[in-house]
């Protein structure tokens, strides 16, 4: 029999960690082998239970849940979900926490709290299985933490990336050059890392990220205020415009037509694909369809095999294809898959995806396919 995931529960709230417990220990392959209502309690916890995998508030007494997972982090990685909740400020939090490192979140309601939390007990413990198998790194966003809390420093807030150096121009490109970009865990974090080396005159870029309402606007805000290029949600009816870069907003699915040598932004309110939506299925489909061989198509970090057949449809149509490595990966099942369809032209470390991007886009017009 395999060992079941020992998971803590970390929230200032009674009533949340019963509630997070009975779920958990309903699972056969769970079990909750403790609860703490701060994080020092909980420090104290993980260094004498050693659990698999922790679920966090954002808020509590004492320390908050970002100055420990900046701690945490820095000085003993694990996988850690995040509990947020459905606020703006939650959702801005929750975008430092996974900066810091976090393998993923749930968005609890701010009322109804139990009925809420038993309708989410499925994402909830689908989640906890994720992070169970997550590859968790030490990030840089945790080292700098850390090495502002040794400083005094207040100029280097915990969770604040700083933004890159700038890339070199492409110069003039086609409007028609499109980038196609699918994630999942982990991909919030991975995304930046190739926005943020792109320069203020790349292709437009449209991007799935799978994301519940009331967090895309505070993931578009963040990376806009780090990259050169501009960073927005998605806006049915919008012109998809080079340098700019278009992410699906949570709770809907997110496309492209073709309008002439342009491309027009499709936003609806269509049944889920592949349990997702937004879906990168539904992005990359329609990127096959309308861009062919004028795309790119790159595949990131996540749970699944959501857009996996689209894009083996992508590259049939004459685009070239990127896929994340396994080393790198928060979670290597969508980039897994996409492999096994045949739809990766490269793997290749996060890192190198930005520059290998910029060297095809740059070497473009000499070739048939860019």
């Amino acid at each position: 029999m395999n060992r079941k995931t020992r998971v803590i529960v970390v929230d200032d709230s009674a009533l949340v960690r019963s509630l997070l417990s009975e779920i958990i220990n309903r699972q056969t392959d769970m079990e909750c082998i403790g609860t703490a209502n701060d994080p020092l309690i909980a420090r104290e916890m993980i260094r004498e239970m050693n659990p698999d995998v922790i679920t966090l508030d954002v808020e509590m007494p004492r320390m908050d849940g970002i100055d420990f997972l900046g701690r945490l982090m820095r000085l003993r990685p694990m996988p850690v979900l995040m509990i947020s909740t459905l606020t703006e400020r939650g959702a801005e939090v929750t975008m430092k926490a996974l900066e810091l490192g976090a393998v993923d979140f749930v968005a609890k309601p701010r009322v109804g709290v139990a009925n809420g939390l038993n309708d989410l007990a499925t994402e909830i413990v689908d989640k906890i299985r994720v992070a169970a198998v997550a590859r968790v790194h030490r990030t840089l966003a945790a080292a700098n933490s850390g090495a502002a809390a040794q400083s005094g420093g207040a100029s280097a807030r915990p969770g604040q990336a700083a933004p890159a150096a700038p890339a070199a121009m492409l110069g003039r490109l086609s409007t028609e050059k499109i980038i196609a970009i699918g994630a999942s865990t982990g991909g919030t974090e991975a995304i930046r890392e190739v926005l943020t080396h792109l320069p203020a005159d790349c292709p437009a870029i449209v991007i799935t990220q799978h994301m519940p309402p009331g967090f895309t606007t505070s993931f578009a805000a963040r990376l806009n205020s780090l990259c050169q290029i501009k960073v927005k949600e998605a806006e049915n009816g919008e012109r998809i415009l080079p340098g700019h870069a278009y992410i699906a907003p949570g709770g809907k699915h997110f496309s492209i037509n073709r309008s002439g040598a342009n491309y027009v932004a499709v936003v609806d309110d269509a049944p889920p694909v592949n349990r997702h939506k937004p879906s990168v299925e539904v992005l990359f489909r329609s990127v096959a369809a309308s861009a062919g061989r004028n795309a790119v198509g790159v595949m990131l970090t996540g749970m699944g095999a959501d857009g996996a057949v689209a894009m083996r449809e992508m590259k049939l149509a004459g685009s070239y294809n990127y896929v994340q490595d396994e080393a790198s990966c928060i979670v290597f099942g969508m980039p897994r898959e996409a492999i096994a369809h045949g739809a990766a032209d490269e793997v290749l470390p996060l890192t190198q995806i930005a520059p290998a991007l910029l060297t095809r886009l740059r070497s473009g017009n000499a070739h048939h396919r860019i």
